[in-house]
């Protein structure tokens, strides 16, 4: 006879989310002690999430955090298997506190950041959080990616958290100065837009300019259209191509995206004069979800066949 009731499953079940026949099975291999159950149901999950570990997470969200009065924090990825865990509201929730946990420990890379004491918990690490989370969703979940950043911040998060992005701003005007705020958050949607790779182009290295330059006169030479023309007015054409590749790549000159009639240099210069004060642009980070990341190709039959199988 069970020396618990369906109370006691209920309970188990609440206070860990897992679900009902898991928490009945775990309270019979537990002889009815609740502690002992969680325990079991802990180990289990641990050792599922480890069978799982090797299965390709791309999804999830990218979150940013910064503190109250915008002067740091830190933006991350975190992932799962699916697009449809990434909207559970308790995943969402830590994914949130593993950004303020970034933001507040500032720990040196991962590792370190799953040992950290999660942010708004209960006392458990970053680490030991996922795998209470795992034993709920039963995914494949993982922390990327994160980086922490000071000064003037503004983030910006796009599609539901499948962008985020970090601006660091330089300006006497104030971190709580609400039109320079603005400007920043400006800057952070044309770089989500746009998809920006250096900030300006003293930061593109010499050797990328002069591959990029070989590149275009490489594909005028085998323009037909420029046999007949002189080497210098070729030269001039090629540099114009050049100008127009940065200009493409580089943040501060890629046309405004809320005003064509400008770039994003001046853009920012005509909000400093308006300000009367300085604004300069410092740099930025964009993390867009499951870049660089190989997604495994299935289709719903294979996926309804190996459940089947399994």
């Amino acid at each position: 006879m069970a020396n618990f009731t369906a109370q006691d499953v209920n309970a188990l079940r609440k206070s860990t989310g897992v679900g009902m026949m898991d928490c009945k099975n775990a309270l019979v291999e537990a002889d009815g002690d609740m502690d002992k159950a969680a325990v079991i149901l802990r180990e289990k999950g641990l050792a599922t999430q480890a069978k799982k570990a090797g299965r390709v997470a791309a999804e999830g969200l990218v979150v940013a955090y910064v503190n109250a009065d915008n002067t740091e924090g830190a933006i991350a990825e975190v992932n799962s298997e699916t697009d449809f865990v990434a909207k559970n509201p308790e995943f969402v929730s830590f994914a949130n506190a593993v950004a303020k946990t970034a933001a507040e420990g500032k720990p040196a890379d991962v590792d370190a950041l799953y040992s950290a004491k999660i942010s708004g918990g209960t006392g458990e690490t970053v680490k030991e959080a996922l795998d209470t989370l795992f034993l709920k969703i039963r995914e494949n979940l993982g922390v990327r990616r994160f980086e922490c950043v000071n000064g003037i911040l503004v983030s910006y998060i796009h599609g539901e958290g499948r962008i985020g992005v970090m601006v660091t701003i330089e300006s006497s005007l104030g971190s709580d100065n609400a039109a320079l705020l603005e400007c920043g958050k400006n800057c952070a949607l044309q770089i989500a837009a746009l998809n920006p790779t250096y900030l300006d182009r003293d930061a593109v290295p010499a050797d990328v300019i002069e591959s990029e330059r070989e590149i275009i006169k490489k594909q005028m030479a085998e323009d037909p259209k420029m046999a007949n023309k002189p080497e210098q007015v070729i030269g001039k054409i090629a540099e114009g191509k050049l100008d127009k590749s940065l200009s493409e790549t580089c943040l501060m000159e890629q046309e405004f995206v809320k005003d064509g009639n400008m770039n994003v240099k001046q853009y920012v210069e005509s909000v400093a004069k308006s300000l009367g004060g300085d604004i300069k642009i410092k740099s930025f980070i964009r993390y867009e979800r499951g870049e660089g990341v190989e997604k495994e190709a299935s289709n719903l039959a294979d996926e309804v066949a190996n459940m089947i199988k399994g």
